[in-house]
């Protein structure tokens, strides 16, 4: 058993508190905001006890997962680590790839365990598709292709201190690259605008973007990203290999299909986002868990998010300059 608090009680916070609550191996202690009023609410409906933040920080506990505002991340960061709890934070660690770095330094030299929210690798398909790769089916990867396409355009509230689409929607996709191929890129090609949503240009972020990568191996990638389509929630991912292909599906709602006369009616996508992808969450915590008892280190920690965080800030360096943009690793 693990003791965990949560601090951030907002719409993600609400996400990760019945999952604290539900796991059998987590005691889900205390709750904070800076709204007190949502932390008690949330204390209230899972057994935890509201506090302060100064509270979590100084309490004797194991975990503390940072679910609050973006631009907290980074020193909620450093006073776990200075406090020595383990920590779970939600991405990024910063929208400035220098203050995510101090804070990852803070993190190494206390040497706690961190984990960053990059959930999807937890998706079961996702997470199959790596072990095929893995096991040798496939040979040496030669292209690996992904999609994410959200239903609906977010607020513009939200966009504005989102980070932009490719620190917000594309990141999570360039982390699942690098853990799919154990390889890093070393050139990217970006083409991107505003295109379902005018306004997005008006506040200096995209909308629609194509990234295209060369990686270290010379395995080549693409991701097609929009914020909106017409029919749903569509995530896929492909790797062709020299010996075979496998992929990660798009996945519907449900899987039935009505064929009557010459038509066959199937079912569509998933409403939103968040239904697709709801399990990975609880997937995602259950892995912490199993590190914080030493069982596994399959989990994205402070390395990755900084990776992936490099990796976004050359994609767009490479969409304002319009000209590919290489990458060196230590």
């Amino acid at each position: 058993m693990r003791s965990f608090a949560l601090l951030g009680a907002g719409f993600i916070g609400n996400v990760h508190a019945p999952n604290l609550f539900d796991h059998p191996r987590v005691d889900f202690t205390l709750v904070a905001d800076t709204d007190s009023q949502r932390a008690r609410d949330v204390a209230e409906r899972y057994g935890a006890r509201a506090a302060t933040i100064d509270e979590i920080f100084a309490a004797d506990i194991d975990a503390i997962l940072i679910a609050s505002s973006s631009d907290t991340h980074a020193h909620y960061v450093e006073r776990a680590a200075a406090a020595g709890k383990a920590i779970f934070c939600e991405k990024p660690v910063d929208l400035e790839t220098s203050r995510a770095t101090q804070a990852i330094e803070a993190v190494q030299r206390a040497g706690v365990p961190m984990m960053i929210g990059f959930n999807r690798r937890f998706d079961a398909s996702h997470a199959a598709l790596a072990g095929a790769y893995r096991r040798g089916e496939l040979g040496r990867a030669e292209i690996v292709q992904m999609t994410c396409r959200s239903q609906a355009m977010p607020p513009l509230d939200y966009l504005k201190v989102s980070g932009g689409q490719m620190h917000d929607q594309a990141i999570h996709f360039f982390d699942l690259l690098c853990w799919l191929t154990d390889d890093v890129p070393v050139e990217i090609h970006v083409l991107g605008d505003a295109l379902s949503d005018p306004q997005v240009a008006k506040i200096g972020d995209i909308d629609t973007l194509i990234v295209s990568l060369r990686m270290a191996s010379g395995t080549l990638a693409q991701l097609d990203c929009t914020r909106r389509t017409g029919y749903g929630y569509d995530e896929r991912i492909e790797i062709f290999g020299a010996e075979g292909m496998a992929e990660s599906r798009r996945q519907p709602y449900r899987h039935l299909t009505i064929a009557k006369g010459n038509q066959c009616v199937s079912d569509g996508f998933h409403e939103s986002w968040f239904e697709r992808i709801k399990p990975t969450f609880y997937a995602g915590l259950d892995a912490f868990v199993q590190a914080l008892h030493g069982e596994t280190d399959d989990y994205p920690d402070e390395t990755a998010a900084l990776r992936a965080q490099r990796i976004a800030d050359a994609a767009l360096h490479a969409l304002k300059r319009g000209a590919p943009v290489t990458l060196e690793w230590p």
